[in-house]
């Protein structure tokens, strides 16, 4: 296991991906929408993990909502695995709760599945697992 990226909710997403290409030094190398979560991402290669920025599509989209309560900032980590079946099961049997107990397609090629804030000291964690 490993941190795969850190996501970053954010209002404007052109606008966060001028200021991050600033920040880090370097492009903007993929984005990305999800129809299905209202949601478009951008990536950010540094070192061997990366960062994801997430703005809502929609006024209605988790993003959205998370961003007007709570404003922008970092959303969750994301931790790549080989076996998600298998993580989501060990984490069910050792008493973590999921917020789903099965994974959905995200973005870049990913089975994506994430573990309830309260689990880890208010952080979302999200587990991740290339399917390409």
């Amino acid at each position: 296991m490993h941190i795969d990226h850190i996501g970053i909710a954010v209002e404007n997403i052109e606008e966060a991906i001028k200021k991050y290409e600033s920040l880090l030094n370097t492009p903007c190398f993929k984005r990305e929408i999800v129809e299905s979560e209202n949601v478009e991402t951008a990536f950010f290669q540094t070192g061997e993990s990366k960062v994801e920025l997430l703005a809502g599509t929609t006024p209605d989209s988790v993003i959205s909502k998370y961003v007007a309560k709570r404003g922008e900032g970092m959303h969750h980590v994301a931790f790549e695995v080989d076996d998600i079946k298998g993580e989501i099961q060990r984490y069910i049997l050792h008493g973590y709760q999921m917020l789903s107990e099965s994974p959905k397609q995200g973005v870049d090629q990913k089975l994506i599945v994430f573990l309830h804030p309260k689990e880890a000291h208010g952080v979302l964690i999200e587990l991740c697992q290339s399917v390409k």
